[in-house]
């Protein structure tokens, strides 16, 4: 095998070249094409609606988290188990801020897949490197007990969100517009 070809071997073998190859461009629905779009509006209604209606102690919770400022995925290992949190914003129920699960990333060679291990409302997915402080996410709902469906099968099952790093060992997902009850989901980790 020849140098190049090698070296095209580890590209595809990279976490990080799973958009540089365009993969997510080929996978990505036009619905959540158009969700990613309207993020920052979807985001900054969610908030505001969290903020009028929402408890004082859990309008502090989602300030903190979504205050956080993005830091650098370069040298982070986001392989393991951690500790998951989910803060449903805007939506139904304003602002609600749910108790900690676990949840684990594991990289299977094609880069890092996550799945939400316990909790009645799951996740299981994919990430794709957008920059050097961004991650796109694009997952499958599921409800424990159920067999996740794949990535692609309609907008009730089909998740996508951004991906932040916030420290040494926290991060989050922001799902602007889901299927059920909020108008951002913000899934929470800490190791």
């Amino acid at each position: 095998m020849c140098s190049r070809s090698i070296l095209a071997s580890l590209l595809i073998l990279s976490p990080s070249a799973a958009l540089a190859t365009g993969e997510i461009e080929g996978l990505i629905t036009d619905h959540d094409r158009q969700r990613l779009e309207d993020y920052e509006t979807t985001r900054d209604e969610a908030v505001a609606e969290a903020k009028e209606g929402g408890s004082e102690a859990d309008i502090a919770v989602m300030e903190e988290v979504l205050e956080r400022e993005p830091v650098p995925f370069e040298g982070f290992d986001m392989t393991g188990y951690w500790q998951c949190r989910t803060i449903k914003v805007g939506g139904l129920a304003s602002l609600v801020v749910y108790g900690w699960f676990d949840c684990r990333v594991i990289d299977d060679g094609s880069g890092w897949m996550l799945e939400k291990l316990s909790g009645s409302q799951r996740t299981k997915g994919r990430f794709f490197t957008e920059s050097d402080t961004r991650l796109t996410y694009l997952g499958s709902y599921f409800v424990a007990g159920d067999t996740p469906k794949k990535y692609g099968n309609g907008p009730e099952t089909d998740q996508v969100g951004y991906a932040y790093r916030s420290g040494e060992d926290t991060w989050r997902i922001e799902f602007p517009a889901p299927a059920r009850e909020s108008k951002l989901d913000v899934l929470e980790f800490r190791r």
